[in-house]
Parts: C-alpha cells; sequence; structure tokens
C-alpha cells in the first residue's frame, strides 16, 4: 500500500472491506448542504472511482442533486466496522458525461430502470401503490424495448481536495491520515486521533 498515494491506499483499504464479506462496501454517506446552509447526509452507492475521483448516480430532481447544484461541495465518508476503517473525502461534484451516464445506466436491472423513470423521488408519494402503478405504466411504454436513460437521471463525480483515511487503534489511539491536494500534488500528514 502506497504512504503517498492516496488513490491506491483506498483501493487497497476498498478490497479488505470487500474482502470482509461486508455486504455493501460501496455504501458511502454523502454529506451535502442545500441553498438554505441546511446539512443533509443520505447514504449512496459508489459505482465507480479512478484517480479523477468517485462518481455515484441519482435522480436530478432529487435533494442531493438540488443541494449539490447549489453548493458542489460535498463530503463521502466510508465507515468499515468489520475492518474498523474509514475513509472521509472531501470535494466538488460535477456531473458525469451523458456518455458516462449512458453506458452505466445500460449495466443497471431492467427494473431499476423503470424505476429511474418512474419515481419522483424526494417528493411526497400519495402511497406504494401509485409508485408501483406508475413503474407498470412505464413497463408497458418499454415492453421489448430497451429503457433508455431518463433525462432526469445522471451521475455526480466527486473530485476530492482531501482524503482522510482512519484506522482504530486500542484505547482510542486511532490512526489517521490526511492527504491534501494542492499545486504539487499530495500532501500527506497525520493528525492526533
Amino acid at each position: 500500500m502506497s504512504e503517498s498515494d492516496p488513490f491506491e491506499r483506498f483501493g487497497t483499504v476498498f478490497e479488505k472491506a470487500a474482502a470482509a464479506g461486508i455486504s455493501e462496501p460501496n455504501a458511502m454517506c454523502l454529506c451535502t448542504v442545500g441553498a438554505g446552509n441546511t446539512p443533509s447526509s443520505r447514504t449512496v452507492l459508489l459505482k465507480s472511482w479512478d484517480r479523477d475521483g468517485f462518481v455515484f448516480y441519482t435522480n436530478l430532481e432529487s435533494r442531493k442533486a438540488r443541494d449539490i447544484q447549489a453548493n458542489p461541495n460535498v463530503s463521502l465518508t466510508f465507515f468499515w466496522r468489520e475492518i474498523d476503517e474509514q475513509v472521509h473525502i472531501r470535494g466538488a461534484a460535477a456531473l458525469v458525461s451523458d456518455a458516462e451516464a449512458d453506458a452505466y445506466f445500460a449495466t443497471r436491472p431492467r427494473t431499476s430502470q423503470l424505476g429511474a423513470w418512474a419515481s419522483q423521488q424526494s417528493r411526497p408519494m400519495p402511497g406504494r401503490t401509485a409508485l408501483l402503478a406508475e413503474v407498470a405504466r412505464i413497463e408497458l411504454i418499454y415492453i421489448g424495448r430497451s429503457v433508455p436513460r431518463p433525462p432526469h437521471w445522471s451521475g455526480f463525480r466527486v473530485t476530492p481536495r482531501e482524503i482522510e483515511f482512519w484506522v482504530a487503534g486500542p484505547f482510542r489511539l486511532h490512526d489517521r491520515t490526511l492527504f491534501v491536494r494542492d499545486w504539487a500534488g499530495w500532501q500527506v500528514s497525520k493528525l492526533y486521533p
């Protein structure tokens, strides 16, 4: 594991979490701040990552997407209790390309594709039957055809400015390593627990 490359380190820790049998090691807490400076947190799933950033997908009319449009500064936190490690990422979120969103959408299960059309995410719903009826209606539209990506559904890539690795230690003497990006690359420092 590289002590100077946060992406290599993330890959090593992520693989360790996946090998530990965690059901969704890609679950991460996304924190946003909306137009009224009100913070909001929710769990989303990491769908890809590389040196350009960390990608998740959502309905662009959801609260999280509206928050990001108002303020692109976000944080992501992965906490893997089973291996006593955490990764905290702070950076800016921006939409992925249409081609990237289309490619990922095509890999989703058909029912999830239909749900992306049917859900009015984050809005009041009269009852679950309304959602199921809308899924059935959309399914009839695309019977025998592939389901295209809705225009209100895409992904965000979080480009990190900071990545912090936390490893639990005995007596709360945890190990914290902070990577901060500047014009010269990544600066590394240790933090008190």
